[in-house]
This record gives structure tokens, sequence and C-alpha cells, in this order.
């Protein structure tokens, strides 16, 4: 079997209101806000009739995220086996720039070609034998679930930055619709972080744990503030995501000496070989792990290892994905074995899925597909509707 073509299709679906049953849209952040994403879809065909799809965001442009794949990626990569996915890993390369940002949605659709080659579901073939007993023990939460069956991953909420009082009721949502952890974006004002927290925290009576991720967005010492504060509230983040500028592992790791809430860099794992430098600094208690900077879901496996030696949790991230990269994240977080925490996800504020079977959200947690590799099938009608 020969790879034959790569193709990339970009689509901006829009968000649900806020006013909507979990819905969300405008997602404020410290970076800007979010009312529809742009997300581009990779189609990888093979000489035998059997195609696979990826996924990812758009980088500076659609245009420019699908000339990188189709024109850069694709010409390194034809003619080959998608079987072979960690050479074409190895051998994706170009000087001055990290392309596994742009092959990881082709690796993704490898894995699907090879799942429905074989007849086997992605997790499958990662060794999945071993991860669904973690995964059904992680979901056993303390705030008094049942355990999860053994295909089911349990997720966390995510909420764009609101007032505290909007927040309240988010969180009451979030509650009722079975989520035992919420994570808010932070770091346009330290103080109203602190005081969303705090309200959130009052309206469910302790009942959600929370992150709390600024992406980037405080200075050392407004995150100690925030820590602090919270401390002294009597409440303990789950973790605080990525709170200070990347490539300062000194200053987290005497961040993580200050304060009892975990520390969990993000941004910072996007870095080629920054995870051993942050382990060898003492600057993480959390990994929050994604796989398309890691270069797709192989190169997801070699980091999870990574950080699982060091005896530190991880997760994975959101990146307001839709159908294709959910379906990948349920299968890496289900057969690599070592995540113990809650996935990020925003999948429940979609208007629109361009899978046919959308993804079921119940009690905060989703099912992983049975199906032969990445187990959805592309509805090309919205895909149109949707594309720009």
């Amino acid at each position: 079997m020969e790879i034959t073509d790569v193709t990339a299709t970009t689509v901006d679906i829009p968000l649900r209101d806020l006013d909507d049953e979990l819905g969300l849209r405008p997602y404020v952040t410290n970076h800007g806000q979010v009312e529809t994403m742009e997300r581009v879809l990779v189609r990888v065909d093979t000489d035998e009739g059997t195609s696979g799809w990826g996924e990812m965001r758009t980088f500076l442009s659609p245009r420019a995220t699908e000339s990188i794949i189709e024109d850069g990626v694709a010409p390194l990569i034809g003619g080959q086996s998608p079987f072979e996915i960690e050479r074409l890993r190895r051998q994706v390369f170009i000087e001055y720039t990290n392309v596994e940002l742009f092959f990881a949605a082709v690796e993704t659709a490898c894995w699907d070609i090879m799942g429905k080659s074989l007849g086997k579901p992605i997790y499958e073939l990662l060794g999945g034998a071993t991860a669904p007993q973690q995964t059904a023990t992680r979901n056993a939460d303390a705030a008094g679930h049942e355990p999860a069956t053994d295909r089911e991953v349990a997720f966390a909420f995510c909420l764009g930055i609101l007032s505290p009082e909007r927040s309240r009721l988010k969180a009451r949502e979030a509650l009722d619709a079975g989520f035992s952890v919420l994570k808010t974006k932070a770091g346009r004002d330290w103080r109203q972080d602190v005081a969303r927290i705090e309200a959130m925290h009052d309206e469910v009576d302790g009942r959600l744990e929370f992150r709390l991720d600024p992406n980037q967005g405080w200075s050392l010492d407004q995150a100690v503030r925030v820590g602090a504060r919270l401390e002294q509230a009597g409440i303990y983040l789950q973790y605080i995501e990525q709170p200070i500028r990347v490539n300062s592992h000194k200053s987290l790791a005497a961040l993580r000496q200050r304060l009892r809430q975990p520390i969990a860099p993000n941004e910072d794992t996007y870095i080629p070989h920054n995870l051993q430098s942050l382990i060898e600094t003492g600057a993480m208690d959390v990994a929050v792990l994604d796989l398309t900077p890691a270069g797709g879901i192989a190169g997801l496996r070699q980091q999870a290892a990574i950080v699982e030696n060091a005896g530190v949790p991880h997760t994975h991230h959101c990146a307001f994905d839709l159908g294709i990269r959910t379906a990948a994240i349920l299968h890496a977080v289900h057969g690599i074995p070592g995540f113990s925490l809650a996935p990020d996800t925003t999948y429940y504020a979609w208007e629109e899925d361009v899978i046919t079977d959308p993804f079921e959200l119940t009690n905060g947690r989703m099912t992983v597909p049975d199906d032969p590799g990445l187990g959805v099938s592309i509805d090309m009608k919205t895909v149109e509707k949707y594309r720009v």
C-alpha cells in the first residue's frame, strides 16, 4: 500500500451561544475571543482505495496551512507506506521550523488507514488492552460518579473568561451535565481570575475541581498572588496551566516551590526537548500534552512515556476539536497507558460537526469508537456547507 495523495480542506464552524445550554460563544481568552473556529481537515489517499482523515487548527491562514500540508509535507511522503509512521515522522524534516505541527494531521490519517486496513480500532493498535482498566479507575472520581465502562473517557469542561456572576451559572451547568472538572481561561486581570474561581467554587459547593489557564498571561509575582489567595480561601486547584511565559523553567520551578497549587506546563511542552528540561528543573507537577505539536499520535506516545517514567501525571489539551481530532484524542488517551487526568474538551459547544454520527457527552464522558481506524465517517455535505 502506498500514499497517492494528501489534501487539506478548511472549514469554519460557529460555536453555540453562551445563552444556550453548555454554549460558549464568545469564548474569551487572554489573547482574544472565539466565536467561530477554523479547522483544517486532512485526507490521505492510497493506491488500494483506503483513505484516512486527520484534523488540525489553522496557522497564519487557511491557505498557508493547506499549502504547507499539500505542497510541503505531501511530496515528502508520497509513494510510501502509511504503515511506516515512525519512519515518516522522522523523515519529514525542514530546517528552522517544527514541521511536525503540520505532519500531525497527516500522521493521524495514516493511523486511520492502518486501522481500516487491519479491521481494528486505533486504540488496539496502540496496545490498548493495557489501558482501559486505568481509564475506568481514573473516572471513578471523588464526586461520587459511577466508574466508567471500558471505553468511556471522562472530560473536563472548558470555559472562557466571564464575569464572576456569569461564571457561576456556567459552573452549575457543567456540574448538572455530569462534569467533575472545569477549566477556565484567565490572564487579563488576576484579581478577577481569583474572584471567578471563588464564585464558581461557592456555587457548586466544592463539587467541581478547577483548572486555571492564563495562557502565559501572568507575571511571576501575579502567579504567586493568585495561588496564595486561593490557598487562603481554602481552594486547591487541580492545576494552574502555563501561568508564565515559556522557556522560564527555573521561574516555574521557583513558583512550584512557593505554592501548594500544582503547576502544569502546556505551551512549554510544544517545544522540542522541553519536557526533559522541565523534568530536570523540577518545574512541573502535571504535563498538559497535545498530539498536534507532538507530531501526531506516535509523538504523543513518546512524550507520554517520558513524563510517565518521571512520575509526572499527564492529560491532553483541547484546541476546539471537531469529531476527527476528538476521535484521535479518545483513542490516544485510552490506548496509551499513563493518562491519569481527564482531557479538556469544548466539543459540547459546536453548532455542527463534520462527522456523520457526532459524539454524545453523557455525564461528562464520551465513548471511544470501536469501529476500525478512527471509527468515524465524514459528512461531506457539512464539510461543503462550512468550507472556507
